[in-house]
């Protein structure tokens, strides 16, 4: 009785910190006293079902605060039927992920999701089931359990905007039911979807055209922002927003250590409007912010924000109201891309200033390729200043990138091609993309050996930026496009899949040969992880910006902590290239070892150096 008393107070206390202004929040949107009352008292029912142990682990990290800023944290995503078939496969795997260091796995979607209409396993069917051929909640939870043994986070996609239309809601409202119809966007006259088309941007307009779908069977339109077989949530309805908590809670206590809110600047619709980032997602997202510092305070809140800068840093909140502990640094990621085929710095300059200048408390998770395509939302105000316009520059990039140009060495495939504008996103692993894929069908060491150097100095980058480095699965070994999705008719249509082959556990055991592709690009993934976890200058809370330097190909990045400063130099040309150090003085290669004094190194193409002045 004294530890559930114990446990009371806890709670009790962690509500009343947030109790005045969640309410406030909540009646500003809903004006409904009851269905409040009936959140805090589920907030109390999850909290009494959450595991003694993670109950530990929220109190360790809620003393210690900002546990997932540390500089050994490394992130990898993976498909679990791609990596090891399924969650008990990845439970016999971990002894792997270690020695890659990894100590944060982002399973990709696995919640129930109808076959060939799950858009990836994003058209949940069931919040609280896994996909059958995956495992179940309970070998979750017990993955989760022996990942917190061995210091390892979980993290997982909470989609949000929307469900399948196979969902029991949906069932439910296509039958007519008011109750259920009411939790999604239905209309029998047509002039409103209408008038919803006239703002309210595509996102698929090749794919996927308009905003609504129309079923014949019950003579309504019903909102599928994305595709016809998702049906978007109506969060102005208060039984939606507190039935999606709960599952969100549900889901935290099988072990979920972060949860990564997908397309969370869609949730809310107005009428009149692009129903994009309007202020009461903000205000959703502060709820939900609330509500797992109350019931879950370990977690932490990943937001999938695929816009540019200006839109993206207001989902951290205020360091006084905060909403996302984390953000997803896109426009950066594409910016790197773009750096790598023009060979000319200044726009990623430019992005990583506006970050550079953001508080620090602000957390980006940094990656150079995910399970999705990469879309050129870049700075094309900017561009067309450097003679770079829009329309053809994209063509460029993906003309580039598919290994049209001369010079490239990069392969891969178009996703979404409008036929209309030409517009179009791209798909291939950092590997294909960097060389290693044509390197390879040409035979050509001296080609493979500068397409592994690319990798590699890629990474580093990705390192030196301030945030959490986030791998996807198979990078670590280099792994290369994967056409057998062709043969797939689920998959198919869908280009993204060259990107989500199957692991090539084969690829592993070449990791022991060092002179090996595989061996090369893991050991220098190895120390290039294990150099950030030891160096005090690539802590969260460290100075970072760029260094002005005269050569267009190079890009400087400054690091500055506790009296020591980083020189991370990065040469985004096949060029070789002296660099003059900003004054002669004692500098410590951390990749060599070396120490010396100099005022000038040389920097070989498509390498980067991390000179240290202590």
């Amino acid at each position: 009785m004294a530890g559930k008393t114990g446990a009371d107070k806890i709670f009790a206390e962690r509500l009343a910190k947030h109790h005045d202004e969640l309410r406030w929040l909540y009646m500003e949107l809903y004006g409904n006293a009851d269905m409040f009352a009936e959140l805090c008292g589920q907030m109390k029912h999850y909290y009494d079902l959450r595991k003694k142990s993670l109950k530990v682990l929220d109190a360790k990290r809620e003393k210690k605060g900002g546990w997932y800023r540390e500089r050994d944290m490394l992130g990898m995503m993976m498909y679990i039927d791609n990596f090891a078939g399924n969650l008990e496969g990845v439970l016999k795997k971990l002894p792997y992920l270690e020695k890659c260091n990894v100590n944060c796995i982002h399973l990709m979607p696995f919640l129930e999701s109808p076959k060939g209409r799950s858009d990836g396993g994003y058209a949940v069917a069931d919040f609280r089931r896994v996909r059958p051929e995956l495992g179940t909640m309970g070998e979750l939870a017990e993955l989760a359990e022996k990942c917190h043994e061995k210091g390892i986070s979980l993290c997982m996609d909470f989609v949000m905007n929307h469900t399948s239309e196979e969902h029991e809601w949906a069932v439910k409202a296509r039958q007519g039911d008011g109750e259920y119809m009411s939790r999604y966007f239905f209309y029998a006259d047509p002039s409103i979807p209408l008038e919803y088309e006239k703002t309210v941007p595509q996102v698929f307009p090749a794919t996927a055209p308009g905003n609504f779908t129309y079923l014949p069977d019950i003579g309504h339109y019903v909102l599928t922002t994305f595709y016809p077989y998702q049906w978007d949530l109506n969060y102005r309805n208060p039984r939606v927003f507190n039935e999606m908590m709960y599952n969100f809670l549900y889901l935290a206590n099988q072990g979920m250590d972060i949860i990564r809110i997908d397309a969370v600047p869609y949730i809310w619709k107005e009428l009149g409007t692009d129903c994009r980032n309007r202020k009461q997602v903000h205000t959703i997202v502060r709820m939900m912010r609330m509500i797992g510092e109350i019931v879950c305070p370990g977690i932490v809140l990943l937001g999938e924000v695929v816009m540019e800068p200006e839109k993206v840093a207001p989902y951290f909140g205020t360091v006084e109201k905060p909403e996302c502990h984390m953000l997803y640094n896109v426009t950066t990621m594409a910016a790197t891309w773009h750096t790598v085929a023009t060979g000319d710095v200044r726009l990623l300059r430019k992005q990583m200033d506006i970050v550079c200048s953001l508080p620090k408390e602000y957390t980006f998770l940094n990656y150079l390729r995910c399970h999705d395509d990469i879309g050129w939302g870049l700075d094309y105000g900017a561009l067309s200043e450097w003679g770079m316009k829009e329309v053809p520059h994209k063509k460029y990039l993906n003309d580039y990138f598919r290994g049209r140009t001369e010079g490239s060495v990069s392969r891969g495939e178009l996703y979404n091609e409008d036929p209309v504008t030409g517009d179009a996103r791209f798909c291939g692993t950092t590997a294909s993309m960097c060389g290693v894929e044509s390197a390879g069908f040409e035979q050509d060491d001296a080609k493979m050996d500068l397409a592994v150097k690319k990798d590699l100095m890629l990474h580093a980058y990705m390192f030196t930026q301030s945030g959490i480095p986030m791998l996807y699965s198979g990078d670590e070994i280099g792994q290369v496009n994967d056409y057998s999705y062709k043969d797939d008719p689920d998959k198919a249509p869908d280009s993204r899949y060259i990107h989500r082959g199957r692991f090539c556990w084969d690829l592993v055991e070449r990791i022991r040969d060092k002179k090996s592709v595989q061996g090369r690009i893991f050991s220098g993934l190895d120390a290039l992880e294990k150099i950030r976890e030891r160096e005090a200058v690539f802590q969260a809370d460290a100075q970072v910006y760029t260094r002005d330097y005269s050569d267009r190909s190079i890009l400087w990045i400054v690091r500055r902590v506790q009296g020591e400063e980083l020189h991370a130099v990065f040469n985004f040309s096949g060029k070789e290239k002296t660099v003059w150090m900003p004054e002669k003085a004692v500098y410590t290669n951390l990749v060599t070892g070396g120490v010396r004094e100099t005022e000038a190194a040389e920097l070989s193409g498509w390498d980067f150096l991390w000179m240290k002045r202590a």
